[in-house]
């Protein structure tokens, strides 16, 4: 079981995805996607029709990607939970309910040619979330309150 967040979480994701139909149904796609949860960084490259690398990234390179979804450990933790249960996301935890929703921007990229990518290609990083339903995934304990 993955235990997220992680590099064999994402890894996991990944391989789903790509033994998917989800790319042939929903186009090619190629974007440099990371993921933040609470000062660790992921970088998920999409190229063409597969998820083509999967790594952990420091924020420097985060900034050098199209966009980086960023929200606390809790709130990824609510949106997986929710997918899990109802086997994709309902629409207050959709990535771009979250991003319509959030003052400080869900989808966050340096400039707004890049950030299009979120959005243009939208319903394949939400199938790339949607497909974790299949995952059992573990929660990394978080850190007592000192």
């Amino acid at each position: 079981m993955p235990v997220f967040p992680s590099t064999e979480w994402f890894r996991a994701a990944a391989d789903l995805l790509n033994r998917s139909d989800s790319f042939k149904r929903l186009g090619a796609c190629d974007a440099e996607m990371g993921v933040a949860v609470d000062g660790r960084f992921f970088e998920i490259d999409f190229e063409a029709f597969e998820v083509r690398e999967v790594r952990e990234i420091d924020a420097h390179r985060a900034e050098e990607l199209d966009f980086t979804l960023v929200q606390p450990v809790e709130a990824w933790q609510a949106m997986l939970r929710n997918i899990k249960e109802h086997g994709r996301a309902e629409h207050e935890f959709t990535l771009n309910s979250l991003d319509l929703r959030d003052e400080t921007e869900f989808a966050r990229g340096k400039d707004y040619h890049r950030r299009d990518a979120f959005y243009r290609f939208n319903q394949t990083f939400q199938e790339f979330f949607d497909i974790t339903s299949q995952l059992d995934t573990v929660f990394q304990a978080q850190p007592a309150p000192a």
